[in-house]
């Protein structure tokens, strides 16, 4: 509605998990980096954390951006799933089965066996092409506990020298409690990297905002006042996902107003439609949220990350995949470049 007015060539504040207008704050950037790190690596396990609306999705949406043309990548988005669709789902984001045929039903009467020894046969033949395969699944926290025991079972499969399957938990802030369980604990002992994602700081807020703008092209067709960017961060706390939803609708009341001059009465009517309440500042708030700034300003050092996916594609009937014909990898990757 106030794209065309504002200038934009889309919505600046939509809260689709585009990796463009992923920014990199104190600690994001942190996050980002230990990722490309620990996949270059093959750390094995790694564990993100965060609040909800963080910024979870679009940072691993971010990073498989980021990763070069040989690493096989699959992204998980449904944690609902038995470990069957689980591992056919990695199997075709792998490109080892087509789409067509996981429609048609060609794997429903493939074991679980089957299916791990498909993977792992395929995993092992990355080596020769010095290749590696990157899971990551999303909204981990509700993963079943018998699918978090297939995920540890997955992390064994490795060489002598290495892991096979670099793995990235994603999950809100309770997935740390949920891997801390007793019935969890050989899973928790294999997470070799953790990070919890935390909120923007009102500086960054600031600067989040505009990065959002100038992203969707309309960076000088309108500006939001200083203490409308206050308002904002003490609306949302620095929560990414709700600072999307408040600017945009001040957007839709500067549209409204015919201004191009986001101003605090704008933030409030849009918080008081979307109900959200401002909290009081408190000495102690004000502590922490100065401690959680000069934490943030400690980075983890980045390494270059590896990898892009290519195509494995069996062609063979659902009983027999693990001796199906397929590609060879190294043709493949040959195919892509």
């Amino acid at each position: 509605m106030y794209e065309e007015y504002y200038g934009f060539t889309e919505k600046p504040f939509s809260l689709t998990p585009d990796p463009k207008y992923l920014f990199k704050s104190a600690s994001h950037a942190s996050a980002f980096e230990l990722l490309q790190y620990a996949i270059r690596r093959r750390e094995g396990f790694i564990v993100i954390t965060g609040d909800i609306g963080t910024g979870k999705t679009t940072l691993c949406r971010a990073i498989l951006e980021q990763l070069d043309r040989k690493t096989f990548t699959a992204l998980v988005l449904n944690p609902f799933l038995s470990e069957e669709d689980l591992l056919r789902l990695i199997l075709q984001d792998f490109g080892v089965v087509s789409r067509e045929e996981v429609k048609r039903g060609r794997l429903a009467g493939v074991s679980k066996q089957e299916l791990i020894e498909t993977l792992n046969e395929f995993l092992l033949s990355l080596q020769a092409l010095n290749a590696q395969a990157v899971l990551i699944i999303d909204e981990a926290q509700n993963l079943p506990r018998h699918v978090l025991e297939q995920i540890r079972i997955l992390s064994n499969l490795e060489t002598a020298k290495e892991k096979l399957l670099q793995i990235v938990l994603v999950g809100q802030s309770n997935l740390k409690d949920l891997l801390r369980q007793p019935d969890l604990r050989q899973l928790d002992q294999r997470v070799s990297i953790r990070y919890d994602l935390r909120p923007l700081s009102p500086d960054e807020t600031a600067a989040y905002v505009q990065h959002r703008l100038s992203v969707a092209g309309g960076g000088a067709g309108v500006s939001f006042a200083p203490k409308a960017l206050a308002r904002v961060h003490r609306y949302t706390a620095g929560i990414p996902r709700l600072i999307n939803l408040l600017c945009d609708r001040a957007l839709l009341s500067g549209f409204s107003a015919h201004t191009n001059k986001i101003i605090a009465d704008y933030v409030d009517t849009a918080a008081a439609s979307l109900e959200l309440e401002r909290p009081r500042r408190t000495v102690r708030g004000w502590l922490r949220q100065r401690l959680a700034a000069f934490a943030a300003g400690v980075t983890v050092a980045a390494l270059v990350g590896a990898g892009a996916a290519t195509i494995w594609h069996y062609r063979g009937d659902a009983g027999r995949i693990v001796k199906a014909l397929y590609r060879a990898p190294d043709q493949l990757v040959a195919d892509r470049q």
